[in-house]
């Protein structure tokens, strides 16, 4: 079975007794939990909070209260594939069929195969895919890959800056702790203007995570070889595998998801 390595603020900074004790600590603070948030709150999860602020339990706190107005607002785990099906067409935000050494699930992006105008239901596909993504994670993995592909892309169709924003807020605030490593290849020249101004909304503990991937520079492209086996890395990004996105075969792979998804929630009926 695939084991989740420790992370340094585990291993040094806060030994398991610890852990367990603010773990605990935060689960009173809370308080009585029931519905949703009672499921969404599992150990593992009261963890990702406490790490993602220093193990402070007042301002985990803080931040998993702000996440329980969000989801029940606007209701991540209620949205069905049908309902963002169009967004995902050309296969512009999709959960890869593979994962990375650690058995991480990825998620691949492709900003240039842009293919619709609304921002609203954009963010609302890349929240179900994030959603799908964790409830899909393997064995004991907790966190998920993202493998950004910048070819083709250019400042014309980037996502306005309030947009990015909002975007960064979303999988900061209420995913914390989700992203094991993301990989931007390919990126053009121009994209350092737009980096330039997004990275002021990053966590620098999320930054730190970022990874530029150049195809053309051999020593940047071993950042690809040292996380993925290449027999199954898709060859437009350095692999062996002819993999590609086939949009009908991963609609339906989604629509069983969603009946997985629901039935974890306890969302049959709906």
């Amino acid at each position: 079975m695939l084991r989740r390595k420790q992370s340094s603020h585990e291993t040094e900074e806060h030994p398991a007794k610890d852990q367990e004790e603010k773990i605990k600590e935060l689960r009173t603070e809370l308080g009585p939990l029931s519905g949703r948030s009672s499921k969404f709150c599992t150990d593992d999860c009261l963890k990702r909070y406490l790490r993602a602020r220093n193990w402070d339990v007042q301002k985990a706190k803080k931040m998993l209260e702000e996440t329980f107005k969000w989801r029940s607002t606007y209701k991540p785990e209620e949205i069905c594939w049908h309902q963002v099906e169009e967004e995902g067409r050309t296969g512009k935000l999709y959960r890869a069929g593979f994962h990375d050494r650690e058995g991480r699930t990825v998620l691949v992006m492709a900003p240039a195969k842009q293919n619709t105008s609304s921002h609203d239901n954009q963010l609302k596909h890349l929240v179900y895919l994030l959603e799908n993504a964790i409830i899909s994670i393997p064995g004991e993995q907790e966190q998920i890959v993202w493998l950004i592909d910048f070819t083709g892309w250019s400042l014309s169709n980037a996502v306005p800056i309030k947009i990015a924003r909002e975007t960064v807020h979303i999988l900061q605030n209420h995913y914390p702790e989700r992203l094991a490593l993301g990989l931007m290849y390919n990126p053009p020249k121009i994209f350092e203007v737009f980096w330039k101004v997004t990275k002021y909304f990053l966590d620098p503990k999320t930054f730190e995570k970022v990874k530029f991937v150049f195809p053309k520079k051999k020593d940047s492209m071993e950042v690809i070889q040292k996380n993925f086996d290449l027999d199954v890395f898709p060859a437009e990004y350095g692999g062996r595998s002819k993999v590609e996105y086939d949009h009908e075969e991963f609609s339906k792979m989604m629509a069983a998801d969603d009946i997985k998804t629901a039935k974890y929630w306890g969302l049959e009926e709906k």
